[in-house]
Formats: C-alpha cells, structure tokens, sequence
C-alpha cells in the first residue's frame, strides 16, 4: 500500500506531449513520517499511521507531544490511518519520512477528502430537483420538493427521501485518478480531474483499489 497526505493547492491545466489538453489538480504531498504501525494480534486490524505538517510544540497535547518525541519524531498537526489490505507492514519502520515520490507518472490513485459545506440547501440544489410548474397561480412553488409520499398507504415518508437538509462538509473520496505529474523537489503531484474540498484542504492519497 502506497499513501501519504497533502494540501490541496487548486486546479489548473497541462498541455501533453501528444498536444492533449489535461485538466489536473495540484497537491502539496508531504514530506509525511510514520507514527505508529498497527498489527492485527495487537489492535485488531493492519495499518499505518502517517503525520504530517509541524508545528509549535504548544499546539500539541501533552500525551500527543511525548508519544512524538519517544519516536525521534517532530511535532504533527495531523496523524491519519492507512489500513494495509494485506497486513504486510514490513515496509514501514517507525520515523520514516514519506515523500512525494512514492508515486509515479501514470499510477492510478484514490483521493480522499472533505467536500465544501454548502449549508442547508432545498431539493433544487442539493439534488437537482426541477421545482414546480410555473404557471396556473403557482406564485409560491418554484423550488418546492412536491409531493413526498403518498396517503393511506404507506402512511408514512420513507427513509431516504431526498428532501432540504445540510449539504457537503462530508468525506468523499475519488477513485481511480490518473498521476500526470511528480516533483520530488518541490513535493508536488498533479491528477487528473478534481478532488474533493476548498484549497488547503487536507487530502488522503492512496494507491487506488480498483485499478483499470
């Protein structure tokens, strides 16, 4: 398993060799430092913990701070899991520094992250509803759901109905995204297409599960 975190920086566009025009976003990926290594005999499960950004040691618990520094580490603003499908953790050893170049042009990633909140929003924005007629007296109901369910039967709306209600600030994650680029130097990767969140958000990068 190949993974590490990063910033979203925003969205701009490459010109190919074959004169392609490939629309990427931008990712400040790490550098990241392992922090902990979960085994299933001990916690139940296989994974890795990476952290990422430092900073003052004031802004870190105390527990937080001494758990670090036990381990030789620097003071991380984030520390996220990365299970490990198939338990193999020998690859990883506790303080080792993860960069950018884990990845290569052309991989497949999966990228996970934290879309915009958007607030309460009605049916027309959140799910495309078409709103009501706009004729025939009906002053008041261009961007009303309707009807929600029939009377008698079932007597009741079902679970599930797309209805008004808090849109975005959810994890969301995009599958099988295409590498365009890697700078090891400056700790940038660029994929194809967008990514979940506003600009600096925190992103999740992984090797995708569903390559192809």
């Amino acid at each position: 398993m190949k993974g590490i975190l990063g910033r979203k920086l925003g969205m701009t566009q490459l010109i190919m060799e074959n004169g392609e025009v490939v629309p990427v976003t931008i990712i400040q990926a790490g550098p990241c430092y392992v922090t902990q290594l979960k085994k299933p005999e001990v916690d139940g499960y296989a994974a890795v913990q990476l952290g990422f950004e430092e900073v003052a040691e004031r802004k870190l618990t105390k527990p937080e701070r001494v758990r670090l520094q036990k381990n030789g580490l620097p003071p991380l603003k984030v520390l996220r899991e990365f299970r490990l499908t198939d338990g193999d953790d020998s690859e990883y050893q506790i303080g080792q520094q993860i960069t950018v170049d884990v990845f290569q042009e052309g991989d497949r990633v999966d990228v996970t992250g934290t879309s915009k909140g958007r607030g309460f929003q009605g049916g027309v924005k959140r799910y495309g509803f078409g709103g009501g007629p706009k004729t025939h007296g009906q002053s008041d109901r261009w961007r009303a759901p309707g009807s929600i369910g029939s009377g008698t039967t079932p007597g009741r709306v079902y679970k599930g109905t797309r209805m008004a209600g808090h849109m975005g600030n959810a994890r969301v994650t995009v599958q099988n995204l295409l590498v365009v680029r890697v700078d090891p130097e400056k700790g940038v990767i660029a994929v194809k297409g967008a990514v979940p969140g506003p600009r600096n958000g925190l992103l999740m990068i992984r090797e995708a599960r569903k390559q192809g």
